[in-house]
């Protein structure tokens, strides 16, 4: 591994001397050095891992600290949507009991209340220990606001919940991604930048594709791109070794992808239902409003039967 990690550190260093020719030309000054801060900073932390004991570097382990969630609306339109709205409330409530914290990465709105996605980071003790088994397929089943007639409609949103994790932890090869800057823009003409800072990053073996918008700087929204990157080519890797290993823990509770319909919340009888363990829980309000800690104590304790 140390030999991989200074090779990284020889290419940035690279990097770096290109940079600061880069830097000569006034028209791109700014730019240049932010690029420079950038790899300086990658630079370092590269320096700390070969200097980190191999034993510190295994209590690292995914369960222990931080996460990205995504949270997308799928089938039943608007209503899908808006349910989306909700279990980002509802998440990001529980990581305020947790006293955890919650930064948001990037969010695509489709209308007042009405979330396409949205990209949080979540930062605390033991967050992806307790949230990893969130990932699935949310069913909603009520009455719209819109629906007159007052019929029960059945709405989906997908959630994803992605181990944070550094640099060191997944190898991706500059010659694998395609870069693309576009202009970041908001709802009502706010926040549209007219330059463009926003960036899109694909990555061609996989097709895993994620984006930034939030950050004022391009180098700003390029890190959290491939921060965002890094957590979804580390989770299929995962994936596929517990496939492999035939995990029967992950057989009872579930893959957790969001082809998967793990849990019902059911509006009119007042009920949450996990199908995985075949457990349900009423007063849904107070769920929806980030009273987690039943239902996530449940799925840990699941065991084989």
């Amino acid at each position: 591994m140390n030999d991989y990690l200074k090779k990284q550190i020889e290419e940035i260093d690279s990097k770096i001397a290109e940079a600061k020719k880069l830097a000569e030309d006034s028209s791109i000054v700014q730019m240049a050095h932010e690029e420079i801060a950038k790899l300086e900073q990658q630079k370092t932390d590269l320096e700390k891992s070969i200097n980190q004991p191999a034993a510190d570097h295994e209590l690292q382990t995914a369960d222990a600290n931080n996460v990205i969630l995504e949270i997308r609306s799928a089938a039943g339109g608007d209503e899908a949507g808006l349910f989306a709205s909700e279990l980002y409330r509802m998440y990001t409530r529980f990581a305020q009991n947790q006293n955890w914290k919650a930064e948001e990465l990037d969010r695509n709105e489709g209308g007042l209340g009405n979330i396409k996605e949205v990209v949080v980071q979540i930062l605390g003790r033991g967050v992806y220990d307790k949230l990893k088994n969130e990932s699935g397929v949310h069913r909603v089943q009520r009455v719209p606001k819109t629906e007159s007639a007052g019929r029960i409609h059945t709405s989906t949103a997908t959630v994803a919940v992605l181990p944070q994790v550094e640099q060191t932890q997944v190898e991706i090869n500059p010659k694998d991604l395609e870069f693309e800057a576009f202009r970041s823009g908001g709802h009502g003409g706010q926040n549209v930048n007219k330059v463009s800072t926003a960036v899109r990053i694909k990555h061609t073996p996989t097709g895993i594709v994620v984006k930034s918008q939030t950050e004022r700087s391009q180098a700003q929204n390029r890190e959290i791109a491939m921060q965002i990157l890094r957590s979804k080519i580390y989770a299929l890797e995962e994936e596929k070794k517990s496939s492999q290993l035939g995990n029967l823990r992950l057989a009872q509770v579930g893959a957790g992808d969001r082809s998967e319909k793990i849990r019902t919340y059911n509006f009119p009888q007042d009920r949450v239902t996990d199908h995985r363990i075949g457990k349900s829980w009423g007063n849904l309000e107070d769920i929806m409003s980030g009273k987690l800690n039943k239902i996530i104590d449940s799925l840990a304790s699941a065991t084989p039967t």
